[in-house]
């Protein structure tokens, strides 16, 4: 593990916004949106839209990234 959270910008409905991810997520990440045929902008906004109000962007992706793995 990496160690330190990479700081990456997405764009959500027009609106950039930076997310910081341990390397592996951003990883895990970039492959569940590749094998759904998605950009990252467009799997984190379906996963924007469904997160509470209180859960922040970053730790929303990280969920969703442990749940496909977990399967």
């Amino acid at each position: 593990m990496t160690g330190r959270p990479e700081k990456h910008s997405l764009t959500l409905s027009g609106h950039r916004t930076s997310v910081s991810m341990e390397a592996e997520f951003w990883e895990a990440f970039r492959s569940l949106a590749a094998g759904r045929g998605l950009s990252l902008n467009a799997l984190a906004a379906e996963i924007d839209a469904t997160r509470a109000p209180d859960v922040g962007l970053a730790s929303a992706i990280r969920v969703h990234v442990l749940r496909a793995l977990r399967g």
